[in-house]
């Protein structure tokens, strides 16, 4: 479990920051005639906030073997 802490670990916090904004997000600003079809339901705003939340944190992962020089081949 540990071990997929420390590969996932940046995905998990996108996630649960993310839905925590999302629900946020719902609860403050959200739709008051019901007729926005997702900002009206706080679980579809939750859920696409976590997705949200996922991808933006995804994009700081490092990636392995990217950024390695390529060594001149004449």
């Amino acid at each position: 479990m540990k071990d997929f802490f420390t590969r996932h670990g940046l995905k998990v916090a996108g996630v649960i920051v993310g839905a925590i904004g999302g629900y946020l997000y719902y609860y403050f600003v959200g739709c008051g005639t019901g007729s926005c079809p997702i900002t009206s339901n706080p679980w579809r705003m939750t859920i696409y906030g976590a997705i949200l939340g996922l991808l933006i944190f995804d994009i700081f992962k490092k990636e392995e073997g990217r950024g390695k020089e390529i060594k001149n081949i004449k």
